[in-house]
């Protein structure tokens, strides 16, 4: 059995042990359940598919959610963990095993805890949207996701990141006239017509804005480039992706606005595909203040998008926290260094006791 009150390093190094790609995440879901009813005291535990939930009723005056995923990416040679020094080396170790490894210990090691808690343990955040298990539990069990504070343990490096950017794609696209190559002049070059959107995106300047202490800096960025029929035809058609990244101050509609205005006066026409809100900080509150002072005030903002965004939509104030670096998250050589682990214990030790 998983042992949640001995090292917290040791424990993700056993939790990185248990296989868990998206989709088979059964073993690691039996694995902390049977735990958590073993080593815990007054939380209440129920499963939801792959996903385990326990919360207490103490009557604090406040809730704080800690959740993480289960699963990973699919493995790159990287398994099973090992340790090389002061680093932990293996699929999941930064994203997101070692922060779930901090929530479980927390859970069996501070019995008096001065904030009612909640733990949600997920399936499914590494592939698409419609399969997240926090999305299903959010459909299923919205209650169990109400607290005052909810803290996602994607990796950080130790810092706490606020909210999130939301994000928005959209193609643009170019419509021509198609004419053999050696008559150009009797076509109309779709392709040609994408230099101007091009342009548009090479001048602009994206913009800052300071939430809570937090500086979001928007991106508006071709992603993808689309056109061309054949070597010695004039193409008729042609199109770019551009993804916009924004602070989460504009909503996607306002977003959305503000790409159509980006490429105002221009001969295409803009077709969204797809969009996600972000998440506001929300550090003024009362209980986030506290968290961040129990961070040394160790705070930025969360450039991408996660899972807070989800909670911040309730009303929730939403971090992300945990160990790790997430440039190394999917790779082959993730890794965490183990005394972010301990450092990360540490502090939350610390909020959730005072």
């Amino acid at each position: 059995m998983l042992d949640l009150r001995g090292d917290p390093i040791e424990l993700t190094a056993a939790l990185v042990d248990i296989p868990s790609e998206s989709r088979h995440e059964e073993r690691i879901a039996d694995e902390v359940e049977a735990a958590l009813r073993a080593q815990t005291s007054h939380f209440e535990i129920i499963r939801n598919g792959n996903a385990v939930l326990a919360r207490t009723a103490l009557g604090r005056a406040s809730r704080v959610l800690m959740a993480g995923h289960l699963d990973t990416v699919p493995a790159a040679g990287n398994l099973p963990s090992r340790r090389d020094a002061d680093v932990l080396h293996g699929c999941g170790t930064a994203d997101m095993k070692s922060g779930d490894a901090v929530f479980l210990h927390l859970a069996a090691t501070v019995v008096e805890p001065a904030h009612d808690l909640t733990l949600v343990f997920y399936d499914c955040e590494e592939i698409d949207s419609a399969a997240n298990g926090l999305g299903r539990i959010e459909r299923e069990l919205p209650d169990w996701l109400a607290a005052d504070v909810a803290i996602l343990g994607e990796p950080t490096g130790g810092y706490i990141e606020a909210g999130c950017q939301g994000t928005l794609r959209v193609v643009v696209h170019a419509s021509g006239t198609r004419a053999h190559s050696a008559r150009s002049w009797l076509g109309d070059n779709a392709i040609h017509k994408l230099g101007a959107v091009l342009d548009r995106l090479a001048e602009y300047r994206a913009r800052s804005v300071d939430i809570d202490g937090c500086t979001y800096r928007e991106g508006l960025s071709a992603v993808r480039v689309h056109g061309g029929v054949a070597g010695n035809v004039i193409p008729d058609a042609a199109s770019l992706t551009v993804n916009f990244r924004f602070a989460p101050d504009r909503s996607p509609d306002a977003a959305l606005q503000h790409v159509h205005e980006a490429f105002d006066g221009l001969d295409v026409r803009i077709e969204q595909t797809d969009s996600a809100a972000g998440a506001l900080p929300g550090l003024s509150r009362p209980a986030a203040k506290a968290l961040v002072a129990a961070a040394d005030g160790h705070v930025r903002a969360k450039y991408g998008w996660t899972d807070v965004s989800r909670f911040a939509a309730r009303g929730v104030a939403a971090v992300n926290y945990g160990p790790g670096d997430p440039n190394l998250a999917h790779t082959v050589d993730e890794r965490v260094p183990v005394d972010q682990i301990t450092a990360a214990v540490s502090m939350l030790r610390a909020y959730l006791s005072s």
